[in-house]
């Protein structure tokens, strides 16, 4: 059961900056949430909900969807022996982006290694691969189902968990855990794949783990 968060992160009409609406506790809980969905019209969004790994008192700062401007980014899954395993990595990272975490949890810093590859210039997809990899050989036995959009381009990984796509061409692009429907077009994503899409396409690539 999800019961330890959730968030969605929007996009308004004209607004670059992504809105977010995040909480500690279960979404079916939230009466506020119910009358913010009816009233809010996006073109695309990102909603995810949360099953704390280990005890926290970070409350909604751990719950996705994490934000940088335009970015928004969620993970779906687990890093393994957490923070051991990626005590390394965190040297890789500027001092500021460590002070900077919203959260004492994997999601969080799984978010800032990506936000770091984003502003170094990477694309998307190559942003949530390499971190996906990374994370992968210093950490095995992970599982890092990553998502990341801008409000145009849909970057996710499948890696441990589930991941499935559903494609009205031409109009949109819904990428989900698991489908929520009976809708025949839902596909599955195969394990340790990138998936890239835009309204009008989507590229599945396969991922490896970096190399030591």
């Amino acid at each position: 059961m999800n019961v330890d968060g959730f968030g969605v992160g929007w996009y308004a009409e004209g607004d670059p900056v992504a809105a977010r609406y995040r909480r500690a506790g279960p979404i079916w809980a939230d009466i506020s949430f119910t009358d913010l969905a009816r009233v809010i019209r996006t073109g695309a969004l990102l909603a995810a909900v949360r099953n704390a790994s280990e005890p926290s008192a970070d409350l909604e700062a751990a719950a996705a969807p994490f934000s940088s401007g335009a970015w928004l980014f969620s993970h779906n899954g687990r890093v393994e022996d957490w923070p051991h395993s990626v005590a390394d990595l965190a040297t890789t990272l500027p001092a500021p982006d460590l002070l900077r975490l919203e959260a004492r949890c994997d999601a969080a810093f799984l978010w800032a290694l990506t936000l770091h590859r984003l502003r170094l210039g990477h694309d998307l997809p190559a942003a949530l691969g390499e971190t996906t990899g990374t994370v992968a050989a210093a950490a095995p036995g992970s599982r890092l189902n990553l998502l990341l959009t801008d409000g145009e381009t849909i970057a996710a990984t499948a890696w441990g968990d589930t991941l499935s796509y559903l494609v009205e061409p031409g109009h949109s692009v819904v990428v989900a855990s698991e489908p929520y429907d009976d809708d025949p077009r839902w596909a599955d994503v195969p394990d340790r794949t990138l998936l890239t899409a835009t309204r009008s396409d989507v590229q599945l690539t396969a991922l490896k783990e970096a190399s030591p």
